[in-house]
């Protein structure tokens, strides 16, 4: 507790600075505002998709100049942009509350850390793969093969399992060529679509482990940051409901709508509207995206007109 004569400061500076602040007659009390802190990928494949993500959940961030820290303007939460190998051990120390990255990495790093939640962006897999012009048998083609890769733990762990002897080649990046320079047999890598594999000879022969996005938490939040997370969590889900799926609203008779409610049965039952021309209904639905285009038809069939489909943003179940 501090007089305000005496700090000589003007309050609003204190809350750019993660502070607010009471005036209580000539008295100033100073609360310090908590933040979570986020760890995402400083660059690569799910920097961007996790900037766009928070983006979509109306956190607002700017790090026009590259910073490796910055924070939302409009949220309590601080961004660190590290390595993603080195976000495990971040969010387990707690210099980092929270974390986005990809499975696979969780994974190889084993650090004691709770998976929250898989994110639905940033799909892969980790594969092995050997030169084209190889006769490829069966996992046992690898036995006293070498294998160059980045993620050994994992590597070692499926081959263990599987009774096979590998000797493996570490490598920090690179990985693709390792054939090529005669350093490795094979290869153990993260897997998109397939076209790093043919441009450097290789082709893939087995997929071991599919990954994607992850968020992390570190596993002694404060309650506070427990119910920033929280708030966070609400965000996230609402975007993920939302992806993949399409809002219809459309007219239709009423004798048409014991079919029209077989084939858009909603999120717990279709809206309807009575229309102003008698005998008519309007009904609003969701439908799936991967099946939309078969619901249109089957929907015109039954007697739909006037069909308008919107994008959903978010959606809160």
């Amino acid at each position: 507790m501090y007089n305000k004569k005496q700090l000589n400061i003007n309050p609003s500076e204190f809350t750019q600075t993660g502070f607010f602040i009471i005036i209580i007659t000539k008295t100033i009390i100073i609360y310090k505002v908590e933040k979570i802190k986020i760890a995402i990928q400083k660059s690569g494949r799910l920097s961007e998709k996790s900037i766009q993500m928070l983006s979509e959940c109306s956190i607002k961030i700017s790090n026009g100049d590259r910073k490796l820290k910055t924070e939302s303007s409009n949220f309590p939460m601080e961004i660190l942009f590290l390595r993603d190998d080195d976000i495990p051990q971040y969010v387990e120390q707690g210099v980092a509350d929270i974390g986005i990255l990809g499975e696979n990495e969780v994974m190889e790093k084993d650090k004691d850390v709770n998976v929250i939640e898989k994110l639905g962006f940033g799909s892969c897999r980790l594969s092995l793969a050997i030169p084209k012009e190889e006769v490829y048998t069966g996992i046992e083609y690898f036995n006293g093969k070498r294998i160059a890769t980045s993620y050994p733990k994992i590597l070692n762990k499926f081959f263990s399992k599987k009774g096979i002897n590998v000797q493996v080649e570490e490598l920090s990046g690179s990985v693709e060529i390792a054939t090529g320079i005669g350093l490795a047999d094979g290869i153990f890598d993260i897997v998109s679509t397939g076209s790093t594999l043919i441009m450097n000879g290789l082709k893939e022969v087995e997929s071991i482990l599919k990954s994607e996005a992850v968020l992390i938490g570190n596993k002694k939040l404060s309650p506070e940051k427990k119910q920033l997370l929280d708030k966070l969590m609400f965000r996230i889900k609402a975007y993920k409901n939302g992806q993949g799926k399409k809002y219809i609203l459309l007219n239709a008779p009423n004798d048409a709508l014991p079919e029209i409610f077989r084939l858009l049965p909603g999120m717990r039952s279709p809206s309807i509207i009575p229309l102003a021309d008698e005998g008519w209904s309007s009904v609003h639905s969701v439908v799936a995206e991967d099946v939309f285009w078969e619901v249109i038809d089957a929907l015109k069939i039954a007697g739909a007109e006037g069909i308008l489909v919107i994008p959903i943003e978010k959606m809160i179940l």
